[in-house]
């Protein structure tokens, strides 16, 4: 289905949502179309906020909101879904297209396979009517399906478009880039020339991928690294766990800025038990690389002025190798939580590989290393 037709269907004028591979058709069309325009278009920095900012649309203009997201990200949707749009609540009708991943049947990688088992049964849990669009999907069905969906938006209550893969097409080209010269890859290889074998945990996406592909180059362990393969935003809280109970070993986590907007209230979590044992190091490319490379306002923000009033007692941002050496090691000397924001460029190599141990083992082998660490 041509993402233009899928958009005339629904007519509303206002989109915000968090990127998704699945949904690359709509989050590039909305991006040629509107760009970021706070009256039309806005990435927000997680699917919550997405929902909440939608629905402050709708209490100023009367008209329907659409949410797009990722199924990963029904999680974050629940409460505001729940205790803010349901129409034993305030009642308030929202659109949301959602990118299926791991739908049961369709190959996909291990953090999406019970999210995909679940995605429509967490839907009718929530109340949320929806309509599933594949390859096949018909203009007619899908129009049909929003005219169902227009009674239930005049009853305050929510609907949800599926999108199997490959169900969306969009023939523009849509380039994303900056003016940052430092290339992730590198800079994850310079961490962990450094960290030696420090435990590492790395955040969802490309820059996990990468960290592997390092080791196996390296051929170096894979132990010493946890591969937050899912979970996005989290991984920094799980360094903070690590890092607690491990306060004699120097704990690092190589974090992306789409990941930090997400939770960054884990910042000020991170800044108030300030481990002395911890360094975090933000990757920032001001995009979602990892699902086509829509823009973040990481770009925007003061990321070491946010870390320094959290509480960080040390935060500093790099755009060279040069210092970037300086500071990791620094930062592996220094008994304080540090904190690193590495500007990177956007791209990686178009053959990078994905991890060849499973989750399960990934764990394991981390587990395994962390018992003869102090």
């Amino acid at each position: 289905m041509k993402v233009e037709k899928l958009t005339e269907i629904i007519d509303s004028d206002f989109y915000t949502g968090v990127p998704d591979s699945q949904l690359k058709a709509l989050c590039n069309y909305l991006m040629n179309k509107y760009g970021i325009d706070p009256q039309h278009h806005i990435i927000a920095a997680n699917e919550g906020n997405c929902t909440a900012l939608a629905a402050g649309y709708h209490l100023a203009t009367g008209r329907l909101p659409v949410v797009y997201m990722q199924n990963s990200g029904e999680g974050n949707i629940i409460n505001p879904v729940a205790s803010l749009l349901n129409d034993k609540v305030y009642a308030i009708p929202m659109m949301f297209i959602i990118g299926w991943r791991g739908e049961p049947g369709v190959h996909d990688e291990p953090q999406h396979i019970y999210q995909g088992e679940v995605t429509i049964k967490l839907l009718e849990d929530m109340d949320i009517a929806s309509f599933v669009i594949g390859k096949e999907t018909t203009d007619e069905e899908v129009a049909a399906a929003m005219e169902n969906f227009r009674k239930l938006h005049k009853q305050g209550k929510n609907t949800a478009f599926v999108i199997r893969k490959g169900a969306l097409s969009y023939d523009e080209k849509t380039v994303y880039g900056n003016e940052n010269k430092m290339v992730r890859e590198e800079i994850i290889r310079h961490i962990v020339k450094v960290s030696g074998e420090d435990p590492i945990i790395s955040t969802t996406g490309k820059a996990s991928r990468e960290l592997f592909e390092i080791r196996e180059a390296n051929g170096q362990s894979h132990k010493y690294d946890f591969l937050t393969v899912g979970s996005m935003g989290h991984s920094s809280s799980i360094a903070l766990g690590v890092a607690l109970n491990k306060p004699d070993t120097k704990i690092w986590c190589i974090d992306g800025d789409g990941a930090v907007l997400m939770h960054m209230g884990s910042m000020a979590v991170l800044g108030a038990n300030a481990p002395g044992n911890m360094v975090h190091i933000v990757i920032n490319n001001g995009a979602h690389e990892t699902v086509g490379g829509m823009p973040t306002v990481a770009s925007k923000i003061n990321l070491t002025a946010i870390a320094v009033a959290c509480g960080y007692p040390y935060a500093v941002s790099v755009d060279s190798f040069d210092l970037l050496d300086k500071e990791l090691e620094a930062a592996k000397l220094r008994n304080k939580l540090s904190f690193i924001e590495v500007k990177c460029s956007i791209g990686a190599r178009d053959d990078l590989g994905r991890p060849t141990t499973t989750a399960l083992e990934n764990k394991q082998n981390f587990m395994n290393y962390l018992k003869t660490l102090r």
